[in-house]
């Protein structure tokens, strides 16, 4: 059996071995996600032969580059594709087992999740798949107002998204929310702020990545704009309610702008901006380009003015 490349990966795995444990995602509905539809709900996880003979081609690959001069190993290793930990505890506890086993030099090994899924684990489970050596799960929270969760179908309330985040906290796993600025739209632009502030407040995660919305052809999300039924955030008004979720949080994690869909004002590293300490630095960032924004609006209109 050939290798199998998952289609994504947090762009914070960029340098990271990709084992793909499973194929697609078993939600799949969430209306912003091109990602995975076509993707069949069921059969989607890989056996542990699968994904083992997966690992032993890697390093077979890892070992002819070492043929070739290259003198790296592996540090970190990204579980694939939207929701590993959905596999059965023992499954992948063998396989991030394994892992480690052929690639002794990782430091880190991280997944995609569901808080859903994360609920539906016992706390031992957690424990046992972070002392087998998984690290980090990403959390797609993108919204912590339950009218924009429900809209979107997101499959998890506001609480759930906090129970989730604390309980794989508790288990020692490293955790990354992801929240997506001007998925509320224009009619639920302040409720999604204020929401996402408060569940993250309530988390407060290790790491908080920004992901701005962008509407992909194919998406049922799409297809509401297009009939009318959404009513998206420009530019600038997606800036702002990022200042706005900025100022609303009060947390110790490291905020982060890795992806390309940002306004493009922001470090984009994958560690982001520590806060407290450098809250106050964002919001300036913020408010600065607004400012520029309206400065350079109000000078167009003078000149179309005095052109007339």
């Amino acid at each position: 059996m050939p290798y199998e490349l998952p289609p994504i990966r947090p762009p914070s795995e960029a340098y990271s071995l990709l084992i793909r444990v499973m194929r697609g995602c078993p939600w799949n509905y969430c209306t912003f996600c091109p990602v995975y539809k076509g993707y069949p709900r069921k059969n989607t996880i890989r056996s542990v032969a699968e994904v083992k003979g997966d690992i032993d081609e890697l390093r077979a690959t890892t070992d002819h580059l070492h043929l070739q001069g290259y003198e790296g190993e592996p540090r970190t290793a990204f579980l694939a594709d939207s929701n590993a930990i959905v596999i059965k505890t023992e499954d992948l506890t063998e396989i991030v087992g394994y892992l480690y086993e052929v690639f002794p030099s990782l430091e880190r090994v991280t997944s995609y999740g569901r808080a859903k899924t994360v609920l539906t684990k016992k706390p031992d489970e957690l424990r046992r798949l972070r002392e087998a050596g998984l690290t980090r799960l990403h959390l797609g929270l993108e919204s912590g107002d339950d009218e924009v969760l429900r809209r979107v179908k997101k499959g998890a309330t506001a609480q759930e998204m906090i129970e989730a985040g604390k309980k794989a906290k508790e288990a020692g796993l490293e955790l990354s929310e992801y929240v997506m600025p001007g998925l509320g739209g224009k009619g639920a632009s302040r409720q999604h702020v204020q929401g996402t502030a408060r569940v993250l407040n309530a988390i407060d995660p290790h790491y908080i990545r920004v992901r701005s919305l962008m509407l992909v052809p194919g998406t049922p999300l799409w297809d509401e704009w297009a009939a009318g039924e959404f009513e998206p955030l420009s530019r600038h008004e997606v800036l702002a309610e990022i200042g706005a979720l900025i100022e609303g949080l009060d947390v110790t994690s490291n905020v982060c702008f890795d992806h390309h869909a940002n306004p493009p004002i922001f470090r984009q590293d994958w560690e982001g901006y520590k806060f407290p300490e450098e809250k106050a630095a964002v919001l300036e960032l913020v408010e600065h380009t607004l400012e520029a924004i309206r400065q350079a609006r109000e000078s167009t209109g003078a000149s179309a003015r005095e052109g007339d």
